[in-house]
This record gives structure tokens, sequence and C-alpha cells, in this order.
């Protein structure tokens, strides 16, 4: 039986890192929707939750946190990697605290990256 590709949505308001992050993304066999801001996410959750969502913190009127604290307060669960071009250890501490799975600085690095989603999806690759 074929293993279903784990879904993972990234949310950042710059149109390059969506695309350099989905062809990385999907290069590991992953099933990736991308969107440009967080309403637009959620928006799109009637459609079906992913396994895992990237977001980046510094994007204009709602912010990766402000959209993982929607999340939460909404009794939806999804484990969420925050990613941020601005950010120091006592920052990346605050975030983990509210319940991300990982807190990554740009530039990512791939190891880091993957290590974080194999975390946030619970192993589900393991076979692969």
């Amino acid at each position: 039986m074929a293993q279903i590709a784990p879904r993972i949505a990234v949310v950042d308001d710059d149109p390059a890192v969506l695309k350099a992050l989905a062809r990385l993304l999907r290069s590991r066999a992953f099933d990736v929707k991308t969107y440009e801001s967080g309403q637009d996410f959620l928006a799109a959750l009637p459609h079906g939750l992913p396994e895992c969502v990237i977001v980046d913190l510094q994007m204009p009127v709602m912010n990766g946190l402000e959209l993982h604290q929607h999340l939460v307060r909404n009794g939806i669960r999804i484990s969420t990697i925050m990613i941020t071009a601005h950010g120091d250890s006592a920052l990346r501490e605050r975030y983990e605290d509210a319940g991300l799975v990982a807190f990554l600085l740009k530039p990512l690095q791939d190891s880091s990256l993957f290590a974080a989603i194999e975390n946030a999806i619970g192993g589900s690759r393991s076979g692969g």
C-alpha cells in the first residue's frame, strides 16, 4: 500500500521564501501548500488540516505567533514550526514555551528544518 505524503503548510509573506521552501519540501516527497498570509491559511482550513505548519513570525496584519494563538484558542491542533530572520535565544525560549514544535532562524538549515518536521509529524515517515 502506498504511503500518503504528509501535508505541510507554509505561511510566509515573502513569495521567494514560499517558493524555495515548497521546492525543498517537495523534493522530500511532502505534500506542500503555501499561503502568503495567516488569513489565507485560515480560510483554507475547512478543506483539510495539515500535519504541520511552518509559519513566518514577522508578517503584516497577523504575525506567526498570532496565527498560532488563534489555532490554539479555537481548538485546532496543528504542530507549528516558527521561522524568523530576527531572533535570539531568549526569544526562542519564549516562543517554544508557547507550544511551538520549533523556532528556527533564517536562513534555514535543511537538517534543522527536517528534524523539526520529523518531530512535528511524530515520525510517521520513519520508513522512508
